[in-house]
């Protein structure tokens, strides 16, 4: 079973109660030159929505973020496996991260893109290398 991954940083980013706040967040970091690779977005209660970005470069997420006056939590460490979308592929990354005592705090994944999968895995910054190793073996 073959698959590309990539570890990548990503950062949060809170907005409070104001209607379209993925416009405003997403048009700061486009208007800085910020390429997501991955982007979440989950409401956080009382009015507010939590932003995780996946930037394909750290240094213009944070000039970006500094720019805009948004606050940015980060980075934190992912990993972004795309691979052919074929059953158990998901449960063969997961059987060798658990084997390597990687933990996995968050994923999310989308399949069926041209016969493909693709999935961000949040992991402690720390398991990153491990991660990597376990998965390219």
């Amino acid at each position: 079973m073959e698959f590309a991954i990539k570890k990548v940083d990503y950062y949060n980013v809170t907005t409070e109660g104001q209607a379209g706040g993925e416009a405003i967040v997403l048009s700061a970091f486009a208007d800085a030159g910020v390429n997501l690779l991955a982007y979440r977005a989950v409401h956080a209660g009382s009015g507010r929505t939590r932003f995780s970005l996946f930037p394909n470069d750290s240094e213009k997420m944070i000039a970006g973020g500094k720019q805009a006056g948004l606050e940015l939590d980060g980075p934190h460490a992912a990993l972004l496996i795309q691979g052919d979308d074929e059953s158990g592929a998901l449960a063969e990354i997961f059987h060798k991260l658990s084997q390597a005592g990687v933990v996995v705090t968050e994923s999310n994944g989308i399949a069926n893109i041209n016969g493909a999968y693709g999935v961000v895995l949040y992991i402690r910054q720390e398991d990153s290398e491990k991660a990597l190793t376990a998965l390219r073996n």
